[in-house]
């Protein structure tokens, strides 16, 4: 059956954002404190936060389960350990997968001297009951440069492994770049990191997203930064 393409833009006012001192974070979705019936998931995609965390400060140990967490650092780095016997420290251009599966305990703090920008991405899991497992790797810029890099995928598509069906991309546009992302059956959710886009003719700036059925032509006149998440349309 044909579905009509439709494309929703957000612009950045409407992420909910909170400034801790310690912890400024923008939540682009339902979380913590923050709910609402109307902005709970979009396809497999649970979560995207928009951290920057102080140096010396991070989130202490917590508890998840039944869902695939990747972060992946912009700026800074942040060290990882967690119940399951998994530590480390990764920084820009890294990420990070963890299947929190039937339950794992862990911390993320930021040992560094400067402060750390990541974003932690939630997937639904494709399967329950999974054991927890961790996996990191490097992902350096030059790799998507006009061009959609694999961070991580549950579709064989590149980048690390996750259990989940959805496919997590970044791109670095130059002026005058193009890409094209998503397809027939497809969702795609779109977040600019930094610069300007064109997402079938619609204008995205900094910090704005892109929630849309099908395929896209992305272009950026001026240069972009962007993360793209290609997803099945499962009509959830």
């Amino acid at each position: 059956m044909f579905k009509e393409q439709s494309i929703t833009v957000i612009p950045s006012e409407r992420r909910h954002t909170r400034d801790y001192g310690w912890l400024k974070t923008s939540w682009l979705f339902s979380f913590n404190d923050y709910q609402d019936r109307d902005n709970l998931s979009f396809g497999s995609l649970r979560a995207f936060n928009d951290d920057v965390v102080q140096p010396g400060e991070g989130f202490a140990d917590h508890r998840h389960s039944e869902m695939e967490i990747v972060t992946f650092v912009l700026k800074g780095e942040i060290s990882h350990q967690d119940s399951a016997g998994n530590q480390g420290t990764f920084g820009q251009d890294q990420a990070q997968r963890m299947t929190a599966g039937t339950g794992v305990i862990h911390s993320e703090f930021n040992r560094g001297s400067v402060p750390v920008h990541m974003y932690q991405i939630w997937f639904y899991p494709n399967k329950r009951g999974l054991l927890p497992s961790y996996a990191h790797g490097a992902f350096p810029a030059i790799g998507r440069e006009d061009r959609l890099q694999p961070l991580a995928s549950g579709e064989g598509r590149g980048g690390l492994d996750m259990s989940a069906d959805a496919t997590l991309y970044a791109c670095d546009l130059g002026g005058g770049g193009e890409i094209e992302a998503g397809g027939s059956d497809r969702l795609l959710f779109i977040y600019l990191t930094d610069g300007s886009a064109l997402v079938e003719g619609r204008e995205v700036g900094r910090n704005d997203q892109v929630r849309m059925r099908g395929g896209a032509a992305i272009r950026s006149d001026e240069g972009a930064e962007l993360i793209v998440i290609d997803m099945p349309d499962k009509g959830r």
